[in-house]
């Protein structure tokens, strides 16, 4: 997120493996690819405009919208990017890491509103977390980045299951991914990164994001899958 300053289950993992020549050349849940299409086509639509800067003036959220009683740009925000760069990086993010997510809470309808929701709320506490530490401040964010940072806290508790369950928040990977992801951001918060296209990256926003999806992905599973 930047800062403009103005297997369903193992049945269908089952049969893919007995039929790879038929996998596609993305092996990536439906809702996953749906979403990472949204972002492509939300932004291209966007490049459309007679004005880009009105789009993110109307679409994206500043702390400064919650004192107006504006809360539309939590959702909105999400689904409008800097520029081809960043909502590429974005893309490729939710690539990833929603594929585990996706997976985890299966394909069919009630899991993939599931995925759908885990995104929109990892990136909506994202963009409150932010507002909350600049309040009132004007600076607009935009991106999808906070989602997507919910969906790779909610995978690095993939990587060591044991048992089908999640890993503990003391395992070494879960541990190690949360100390990578604050030491990356806290350094381009501080020297930037050349995909925003000179706006201040909203690194808080980031970790806000990670650790709601850390923290959500637990109950999350436990409401909506079998673990």
């Amino acid at each position: 997120m930047t800062i403009d300053e103005r297997g369903e289950g193992r049945g269908e993992e089952g049969r893919e493996r007995a039929s790879p020549a038929r996998q596609p050349a993305i092996n990536a849940p439906w809702p996953v690819t749906a979403l990472c299409a949204l972002f492509l086509g939300l932004y291209f639509l966007q490049t459309l405009a007679p004005s880009p800067d009105a789009v993110l003036a109307r679409f994206g959220f500043a702390p400064a919208d919650l004192a107006a009683g504006r809360w539309g740009g939590l959702v909105s925000a999400l689904f409008v990017h800097g520029n081809w760069a960043h909502v590429l990086l974005n893309t490729l993010g939710a690539l990833a890491f929603g594929a585990p997510v996706s997976r985890l809470f299966g394909t069919r309808a009630v899991g993939a509103a599931t995925f759908f929701a885990f995104f929109l709320v990892c990136g909506v506490f994202s963009s409150l977390a932010y507002a909350l530490l600049h309040w009132g401040a004007p600076y607009l964010l935009v991106g999808a980045s906070g989602g997507v940072s919910g969906f790779m806290g909610a995978a690095s508790r993939m990587l060591e299951r044991r048992g089908g369950g999640l890993a503990p928040f003391a395992s070494r990977t879960v541990v190690g991914m949360a100390f990578a992801w604050v030491l990356v951001n806290v350094i381009i918060g501080f020297v930037g990164l050349g995909v925003t296209g000179g706006a201040p990256i909203a690194w808080e926003a980031h970790l806000a994001g990670y650790f709601a999806g850390l923290l959500l992905i637990g109950p999350a599973a436990r409401l909506f899958t079998k673990l």
